[in-house]
C-alpha cells in the first residue's frame, strides 16, 4: 500500500463555537496517492490517466476492454513497466501493452490525459463514445434476491482498506451471486471511479473470466455513462451504486440490458433498468418491508 498513499504535514483548526481559541495542532495525514500512468499498445502511446498506483496491470487490461480494444485473456500476449521520460528512471508510470497480432489496433490514438474523474476524457469523437458490444448483458439470466442486493454496499465498504486509512478513495467490487449468496470476488480502489471498475474488470480479463455473468459490480459513489458502459463491455448484468444515476446512465442500461440500481444504501434501493432481474427477499424482516411498498 506504500505507493497507494502518501504522509502530508498538515495544521489542523480545533473550533467548538465558543469563541475561544486553541492552538493550532501540526501533525500528518494520510492522502490518497494520485500519479499519471501513460498506456501504450506495442509501443505507442494510447492515453494517459490519472490514478492512484497500485493494480496498474489491471487497470491497463480494463482500460483496454473498456475501450473495446480486447475481450478475452488470450488477445493480452504481456503487460510491462517501461521506464519514463526522466532519462530512463523507473517510475512505473508507463505500461506497455503488447496485443496478439490479429487484435486490430484503434484507428485513432486518444493522445489526451483522462482525468480521475472522467473515463472517457479524449475520445475523438462523441460517436466513439458508445463501445460495440462484445458480450451481451441482457440475455443473462442471474436473479438476486433484493435484500442480497441491498447488503453488498456495506460489505463493500467493510472491505475498503485504502479508504479507512484516506477517506479519499472510490471502490468497486465484483460479487459472483449464487441463489442466495453472494460472493466478493475482487475489490479495487481508486481516486477514480472509472480506474477503480477497470482494475476489476481486467483483473477478471488476466483470470480469464470474461464475460461476467451472474455477477453484480457494486460502486461506492454514483452510477455514470461510462461505468455503465464498462459493466456492459464486461458481460456485468448488474451495476448497483450507492448514489444517483444519470439520465444517460439510465438510458444506457435499457439500451444494453444491463440492470441499474441506484441509492443502495442498506435499507433501500431504487432500480432504474431492469427490475426483473430482482426477486423477493429472503428473510422475514425484509420480505414484510418488501410488502409493504
Amino acid at each position: 500500500m506504500a505507493r497507494m498513499t502518501q504522509r502530508r504535514k498538515i495544521h489542523r483548526f480545533h473550533l467548538d463555537g465558543s469563541g475561544t481559541e486553541y492552538p493550532v495542532r501540526v501533525k500528518e495525514d494520510l492522502l490518497a496517492a494520485e500519479e499519471p500512468l501513460e498506456i501504450r499498445i506495442g509501443g505507442r502511446s494510447f492515453a494517459v490517466t490519472m490514478r492512484t498506483p497500485g493494480d496498474d496491470f489491471d487497470l491497463v487490461a480494463g482500460f483496454l476492454v473498456s475501450e473495446g480494444i480486447i475481450s478475452s485473456h488470450s488477445e493480452l500476449v504481456s503487460l510491462r513497466f517501461c521506464t519514463g521520460t526522466a532519462e530512463g528512471v523507473q517510475t512505473y508510470n508507463v505500461i506497455d501493452a503488447q496485443l496478439r497480432p490479429d487484435v486490430p489496433l484503434p484507428q485513432t490514438m486518444r493522445h489526451v490525459y483522462t482525468s480521475s474523474s472522467c473515463g472517457i476524457c479524449g475520445t475523438d469523437s462523441i460517436d466513439s463514445v458508445r463501445k460495440t458490444l462484445r458480450f451481451d448483458p441482457a440475455h443473462d439470466p442471474l436473479r438476486i434476491p433484493v435484500d442480497v442486493l441491498a447488503e453488498l454496499p456495506g460489505r463493500l465498504r467493510e472491505a475498503q482498506a485504502v479508504f479507512d486509512k484516506t477517506g479519499g478513495v472510490h471502490a468497486a467490487g465484483l460479487f459472483k451471486v449464487d441463489g442466495t449468496k453472494a460472493e466478493l470476488l475482487c475489490l479495487r480502489e481508486d481516486v477514480g471511479r472509472h480506474n477503480a471498475v477497470d482494475k476489476v474488470v481486467g483483473w477478471a480479463l488476466r483470470q480469464n473470466l470474461l464475460p461476467l455473468s451472474g455477477t453484480v459490480l457494486q460502486v461506492s459513489g454514483r452510477a455514470s455513462f461510462e461505468l455503465v458502459q464498462k459493466a456492459a463491455m464486461a458481460g456485468i448484468p448488474v451495476l448497483a451504486a450507492v448514489s444517483a444515476p444519470s439520465s444517460l446512465a439510465a438510458d444506457l442500461a435499457v439500451e444494453t440490458g444491463v440492470t441499474l440500481v441506484g441509492f443502495s444504501r442498506g435499507h433501500s434501493l431504487n432500480v432504474y433498468a431492469g427490475r426483473e432481474r430482482l426477486g423477493r427477499p429472503q428473510n422475514v424482516s425484509s420480505e414484510e418491508s418488501y410488502a409493504r411498498l
